[in-house]
Protein backbone atom coordinates (compact mmCIF):
# COMPACT_ATOMS: atom_id res chain seq x y z
CA UNK A 1 0.00 0.00 0.00
CA UNK A 2 1.42 3.36 -1.01
CA UNK A 3 1.88 5.96 1.71
CA UNK A 4 1.16 9.51 0.65
CA UNK A 5 3.55 11.98 2.23
CA UNK A 6 1.91 15.30 3.12
CA UNK A 7 3.65 18.60 2.49
CA UNK A 8 5.78 19.66 5.44
CA UNK A 9 4.51 23.24 5.23
CA UNK A 10 0.89 22.05 5.42
CA UNK A 11 1.49 19.92 8.51
CA UNK A 12 3.48 22.67 10.23
CA UNK A 13 0.62 25.08 9.55
CA UNK A 14 -1.85 22.56 10.97
CA UNK A 15 0.22 22.17 14.14
CA UNK A 16 0.45 25.94 14.45
CA UNK A 17 -3.32 26.24 14.15
CA UNK A 18 -3.74 23.69 16.96
CA UNK A 19 -1.63 25.70 19.40
CA UNK A 20 -3.37 26.73 22.62
CA UNK A 21 -1.75 29.39 24.85
CA UNK A 22 -3.27 27.79 27.95
CA UNK A 23 -1.61 24.46 27.11
CA UNK A 24 1.70 26.21 26.53
CA UNK A 25 1.47 27.89 29.93
CA UNK A 26 0.90 24.57 31.69
CA UNK A 27 3.65 22.82 29.74
CA UNK A 28 6.19 25.53 30.44
CA UNK A 29 5.77 24.88 34.14
CA UNK A 30 6.83 21.27 33.50
CA UNK A 31 9.82 21.93 31.28
CA UNK A 32 8.07 21.69 27.91
CA UNK A 33 7.56 24.29 25.20
CA UNK A 34 4.83 22.91 22.92
CA UNK A 35 1.24 24.16 22.92
CA UNK A 36 -0.68 21.40 21.14
CA UNK A 37 -3.20 19.15 22.86
CA UNK A 38 -1.69 15.65 22.70
CA UNK A 39 -5.00 13.99 21.84
CA UNK A 40 -5.27 16.24 18.78
CA UNK A 41 -1.62 15.56 17.94
CA UNK A 42 -2.27 11.82 18.04
CA UNK A 43 -5.22 12.30 15.69
CA UNK A 44 -2.90 14.00 13.19
CA UNK A 45 -0.45 11.10 13.52
CA UNK A 46 -3.23 8.56 12.98
CA UNK A 47 -4.22 10.31 9.76
CA UNK A 48 -0.67 10.51 8.42
CA UNK A 49 0.15 6.92 9.44
CA UNK A 50 3.67 5.48 9.75
CA UNK A 51 6.06 7.36 7.48
CA UNK A 52 9.76 7.21 8.33
CA UNK A 53 11.05 9.72 5.73
CA UNK A 54 8.45 12.29 6.79
CA UNK A 55 9.25 11.64 10.46
CA UNK A 56 12.88 12.48 9.77
CA UNK A 57 11.76 15.64 7.97
CA UNK A 58 9.56 16.69 10.89
CA UNK A 59 12.32 16.04 13.41
CA UNK A 60 14.72 18.24 11.46
CA UNK A 61 12.47 21.28 11.97
CA UNK A 62 13.52 21.45 15.62
CA UNK A 63 9.93 22.30 16.61
CA UNK A 64 8.78 20.35 19.68
CA UNK A 65 5.24 19.64 18.43
CA UNK A 66 6.65 18.50 15.08
CA UNK A 67 9.16 16.28 16.87
CA UNK A 68 6.44 14.69 19.00
CA UNK A 69 4.50 13.99 15.81
CA UNK A 70 7.64 12.53 14.25
CA UNK A 71 8.02 10.13 17.16
CA UNK A 72 4.43 8.93 16.67
CA UNK A 73 4.76 8.22 12.93
CA UNK A 74 8.34 6.94 12.75
CA UNK A 75 9.47 3.34 12.49
CA UNK A 76 11.75 2.75 15.50
CA UNK A 77 13.70 -0.12 13.94
CA UNK A 78 14.85 2.08 11.06
CA UNK A 79 17.02 4.36 13.18
CA UNK A 80 20.68 3.58 13.78
CA UNK A 81 22.15 3.80 17.27
CA UNK A 82 24.16 6.86 16.21
CA UNK A 83 21.02 8.60 14.93
CA UNK A 84 19.17 7.92 18.18
CA UNK A 85 22.11 9.19 20.23
CA UNK A 86 22.16 12.42 18.24
CA UNK A 87 18.40 12.80 18.56
CA UNK A 88 18.51 12.31 22.32
CA UNK A 89 21.17 14.97 22.72
CA UNK A 90 18.98 17.36 20.72
CA UNK A 91 15.82 16.48 22.67
CA UNK A 92 16.08 18.91 25.55
CA UNK A 93 12.40 19.26 26.48
CA UNK A 94 10.94 16.64 28.80
CA UNK A 95 8.09 15.34 26.64
CA UNK A 96 10.22 14.94 23.52
CA UNK A 97 12.91 13.24 25.61
CA UNK A 98 10.41 10.87 27.26
CA UNK A 99 8.65 9.94 24.03
CA UNK A 100 11.93 9.37 22.21
CA UNK A 101 13.09 6.95 24.88
CA UNK A 102 9.75 5.26 25.54
CA UNK A 103 8.23 5.13 22.06
CA UNK A 104 11.32 4.73 19.91
CA UNK A 105 14.50 3.61 21.68
CA UNK A 106 12.76 0.99 23.84
CA UNK A 107 11.03 -0.46 20.76
CA UNK A 108 14.13 -0.60 18.56
CA UNK A 109 17.12 -2.95 18.36
CA UNK A 110 19.62 -0.60 20.01
CA UNK A 111 18.06 -0.22 23.45
CA UNK A 112 20.63 -2.28 25.35
CA UNK A 113 23.63 -0.75 23.58
CA UNK A 114 22.36 2.76 24.25
CA UNK A 115 21.39 1.92 27.83
CA UNK A 116 25.00 0.99 28.56
CA UNK A 117 26.42 3.99 26.72
CA UNK A 118 24.07 6.53 28.25
CA UNK A 119 24.06 5.28 31.84
CA UNK A 120 27.33 6.94 32.78
CA UNK A 121 27.18 9.90 30.41
CA UNK A 122 28.38 13.20 31.92
CA UNK A 123 25.27 14.96 30.56
CA UNK A 124 22.63 14.27 33.27
CA UNK A 125 19.75 14.39 30.77
CA UNK A 126 21.45 11.73 28.62
CA UNK A 127 22.27 9.69 31.72
CA UNK A 128 18.59 9.95 32.72
CA UNK A 129 17.70 8.13 29.49
CA UNK A 130 20.12 5.36 30.46
CA UNK A 131 18.43 4.98 33.83
CA UNK A 132 14.99 4.99 32.19
CA UNK A 133 16.07 2.11 29.96
CA UNK A 134 17.56 0.36 32.99
CA UNK A 135 14.30 0.66 34.96
CA UNK A 136 12.46 -0.79 31.96
CA UNK A 137 14.87 -3.72 31.85
CA UNK A 138 14.51 -4.31 35.61
CA UNK A 139 10.83 -4.97 34.90
CA UNK A 140 11.05 -6.82 31.59
CA UNK A 141 14.45 -8.53 31.40
CA UNK A 142 16.46 -8.30 34.63
CA UNK A 143 18.72 -11.26 33.86
CA UNK A 144 22.34 -10.12 33.83
CA UNK A 145 21.75 -6.84 35.63
CA UNK A 146 23.75 -6.20 38.81
CA UNK A 147 20.79 -5.08 40.90
CA UNK A 148 22.68 -4.71 44.20
CA UNK A 149 25.29 -2.68 42.30
CA UNK A 150 22.58 -0.43 40.86
CA UNK A 151 21.21 0.13 44.37
CA UNK A 152 24.69 1.13 45.53
CA UNK A 153 24.98 3.72 42.75
CA UNK A 154 21.50 5.05 43.53
CA UNK A 155 22.31 5.21 47.24
CA UNK A 156 25.48 7.20 46.57
CA UNK A 157 24.33 9.53 43.79
CA UNK A 158 20.55 9.99 43.66
CA UNK A 159 20.12 12.62 46.39
CA UNK A 160 22.42 15.10 44.67
CA UNK A 161 21.54 14.29 41.07
CA UNK A 162 20.07 16.64 38.46
CA UNK A 163 16.25 16.69 38.61
CA UNK A 164 15.71 14.61 35.45
CA UNK A 165 18.41 12.10 36.39
CA UNK A 166 17.13 11.89 39.95
CA UNK A 167 13.62 11.08 38.70
CA UNK A 168 14.80 8.14 36.59
CA UNK A 169 17.14 6.80 39.27
CA UNK A 170 14.21 6.93 41.68
CA UNK A 171 12.08 5.01 39.17
CA UNK A 172 14.78 2.36 38.96
CA UNK A 173 14.98 2.19 42.77
CA UNK A 174 11.23 1.68 43.01
CA UNK A 175 11.13 -0.98 40.31
CA UNK A 176 13.96 -2.94 41.93
CA UNK A 177 12.00 -2.91 45.17
CA UNK A 178 8.72 -3.84 43.51
CA UNK A 179 10.08 -6.66 41.39
CA UNK A 180 12.59 -8.24 43.79
CA UNK A 181 11.38 -9.29 47.24
CA UNK A 182 14.93 -10.14 48.35
CA UNK A 183 16.07 -6.56 47.69
CA UNK A 184 12.87 -4.83 48.79
CA UNK A 185 14.03 -4.07 52.31
CA UNK A 186 17.21 -2.42 51.08
CA UNK A 187 15.32 -0.42 48.45
CA UNK A 188 12.83 0.79 51.05
CA UNK A 189 15.62 1.75 53.44
CA UNK A 190 17.46 3.73 50.75
CA UNK A 191 14.27 5.52 49.75
CA UNK A 192 13.34 6.37 53.32
CA UNK A 193 16.81 7.61 54.25
CA UNK A 194 17.32 9.75 51.15
CA UNK A 195 13.74 11.07 51.17
CA UNK A 196 13.81 11.90 47.45
CA UNK A 197 10.35 13.03 46.21
CA UNK A 198 8.83 12.51 49.67
CA UNK A 199 6.91 15.78 49.37
CA UNK A 200 6.11 15.54 45.65
CA UNK A 201 2.55 16.83 45.07
CA UNK A 202 0.47 13.82 44.10
CA UNK A 203 -3.18 14.12 42.96
CA UNK A 204 -5.80 12.16 44.89
CA UNK A 205 -6.09 8.62 43.62
CA UNK A 206 -2.57 8.58 42.15
CA UNK A 207 0.45 6.75 43.52
CA UNK A 208 3.20 8.91 44.96
CA UNK A 209 6.60 8.73 43.19
CA UNK A 210 8.23 8.63 46.65
CA UNK A 211 9.88 5.21 46.40
CA UNK A 212 8.76 3.67 49.73
CA UNK A 213 5.10 4.58 49.11
CA UNK A 214 5.34 3.51 45.45
CA UNK A 215 6.92 0.16 46.32
CA UNK A 216 4.48 -0.64 49.11
CA UNK A 217 1.43 0.31 47.01
CA UNK A 218 2.50 -1.75 43.99
CA UNK A 219 3.34 -4.76 46.16
CA UNK A 220 -0.03 -4.45 47.90
CA UNK A 221 -1.78 -4.51 44.52
CA UNK A 222 0.23 -7.48 43.28
CA UNK A 223 -0.43 -9.49 46.43
CA UNK A 224 -3.96 -8.17 46.99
Amino acid sequence: MTTTTPALADVMAELSALEDPAIRAVNERHGDDHAVNLTKLRAVAKRIKKNQPFAVELWATGDSAARLLALLICRPKEFSAAELDEMLREARTRKVHDWLVGYVVMKGPHAEQLRREWLGDPDPVVAAAGWSLTADRVVKKPEGLDLPGLLSVIEAEMAGAHERLQWEMNTCLAQIGIQNPELRGRALEIGERLGVLRDYPTPAGCTSPYAPEWINEMVRRKEG
